[in-house]
């Protein structure tokens, strides 16, 4: 005989809910319990942006915040591989969600987005900073541009959560949590020519980086935006790589995702 439903077990009881905005009020009281949370993803984009100030010419000002934007969303892999290898592992939380009709995708992207609420500062105080500035030294924040920034920012908004749940879901312990989550997202910011034109980098450098989605979602903004003269068709180009890139980092993860158990 097939074991009861939810539905069957617990006639009063709502079997369907709305996670998403649960998972978004976990996020707000996150930061509302701890505001450094949300300074937190403002200092570290600003402590480069300072330091290339320095060392770069002004021109390359609004391709710098355009990079402090992107490895701002790439950054939120890091925190949502923590945040799940935490619920997992301590809490046994995700025990809980396995059990209930809420899936592995769903779950995904409830953490994203939770994630993503003490992101929004960061992002909201450099865009405003790339309006600014843009203007000022002639690549304006159009609104063709900014669409384009946006599409680009979900994806990688998307593909790196992905990333971090995957991994999260195979780290056996909290000890592996810092250094595996560091060294990944590291790793892929600083290999994409997200701070820097990518034709400053030496040739192997630029070969490896063209195997990176970031270096597409860079190339696309930094065309978008005129730092980086592209044609139609090299933006469409560039378009098309980042998508593809995106689709075999998502099938890749997803593969690598374990729903549920040790």
């Amino acid at each position: 005989m097939a074991d009861p439903t939810v539905a069957e077990r617990f006639p009063g009881a709502p079997v369907r809910g709305r996670a998403l905005p649960a998972f978004l009020l976990v996020g707000w009281r996150w930061i509302s319990r701890n505001p450094a949370v949300a300074i937190t993803p403002v200092l570290l984009p600003f402590i480069f942006l300072y330091f290339l100030s320095l060392i770069s010419p002004p021109s390359l000002r609004p391709l710098e915040i355009v990079g402090a934007m992107l490895f701002t969303m790439q950054n939120i892999g890091s925190w949502v591989l923590g945040d799940s290898a935490t619920w997992r592992i301590e809490c046994s939380l995700q025990d809980m969600f396995v059990a209930s009709p809420l899936g592995r995708i769903r779950y995904l992207f409830g953490i994203a987005f939770s994630n993503l609420i003490a992101m929004l500062p960061a992002l909201a105080i450099l865009a405003a900073l790339l309006a600014w500035l843009g203007r000022s030294d002639g690549y304006p924040l159009t609104w063709y541009a900014a669409g384009i920034l946006l599409g680009s920012l979900v994806v990688m908004w998307v593909l790196f959560s992905s990333i971090g749940i995957a991994i999260s879901s195979r780290v056996r312990s909290q000890r592996e949590i810092w250094p595996v989550g560091n060294l990944t997202f590291t790793l892929l910011g600083m290999l994409s020519p997200l701070y820097y034109p990518v034709k400053v980098l030496p040739p192997l450098w630029q070969d490896a980086a063209h195997f990176l989605p970031a270096t597409y979602a860079a190339l696309l903004v930094q065309g978008a935006l005129g730092i980086t003269p592209a044609s139609p068709a090299q933006m469409a180009l560039y378009a098309g790589l980042l998508g593809v890139c995106a689709a075999v980092g998502l099938v890749i993860t997803l593969r690598l995702y374990r729903w549920g158990g040790l």
